[in-house]
């Protein structure tokens, strides 16, 4: 749930209170175990806002959120360690960080200090340069490597359960994207759950020539795939659509 004014899928933006709530009883009817809440659109071109604005965007919705379902797990979707212990202290439980400790450190010292959940994402590059693509000969052995370090670097935090998310997406070029899904069980050596973020992307809907909009089947699709091989958490924007998926692959599998 986007509370931002500029994320690429329009039909994930939330503009109030009461839609947040709404939507988050709908979404968790149709089979959500986590409501992943963000304040900071991490699309290509967008502009970054202070940590005060962010903040404000997220934390009352928090509120909001667990005071309505409090059973519910709520990840707050940042890389700023200031907005992730405001949205703690709002009742988030999971830190989901697209920058796995790259962009703000300290950010992994408040989730060992709070034992909250974390999940850690794959990126090169800093705020401004995230999404450039590097030369590159391997994204398999990249990502391995890259989680090797990371889980080394957060283990000497003290955080040893957290999960890994290759970042579909982000600084990868379509091929990036489709060999990471169709490799995805080699990042199982890392010993880690993966979670994987394709919902609505361009590496779906530019190869299929459609728009954002267009991109419920083809996503679906590829979640299949990825439940195949080996995703433990699909982050998604349509619910009812994965969840169906994930029952039919339990029965197939």
């Amino acid at each position: 749930m986007n509370l931002t004014p500029d994320s690429f899928y329009a039909n994930s933006r939330i503009s109030s209170a009461q839609e947040v709530v709404d939507k988050a009883g709908l979404y968790i009817k149709e089979g959500a175990s986590i409501i992943d809440i963000g304040g900071q659109s991490t699309r290509p071109g967008a502009a970054m806002i202070s940590e005060s604005e962010e903040i404000e965007r997220v934390c009352n919705a928090i509120e909001a959120i667990c005071k309505a379902f409090p059973a519910i797990k709520v990840s707050i979707d940042t890389f700023q360690s200031k907005v992730a212990k405001a949205a703690l202290n709002a009742g988030a439980s999971i830190v989901n960080d697209i920058s796995c400790g790259s962009f703000d450190p300290s950010i992994l010292e408040l989730v060992a200090q709070q034992k909250s959940g974390y999940i850690g994402m794959h990126i090169t590059g800093n705020k401004e340069s995230m999404h450039v693509i590097p030369e590159r000969l391997d994204i398999m052995k990249e990502l391995i490597d890259f989680f090797t370090q990371k889980k080394q670097l957060l283990a000497d935090c003290g955080i040893q359960d957290w999960v890994i998310d290759p970042g579909f997406g982000f600084g990868k070029t379509i091929q990036d994207n489709f060999t990471i899904m169709k490799d995805l069980r080699k990042l199982q050596v890392i010993g880690l759950p993966i979670l994987v973020g394709v919902s609505r992307k361009s590496s779906i809907y530019k190869t299929l020539g459609i728009s954002a909009d267009e991109a419920l089947n083809g996503t679906t699709v590829v979640h299949t795939i990825a439940i195949k091989n080996g995703a433990s958490i699909l982050r998604v924007h349509d619910v009812k659509e994965a969840k169906q998926a994930l029952i039919l692959m339990e029965y197939l599998q």
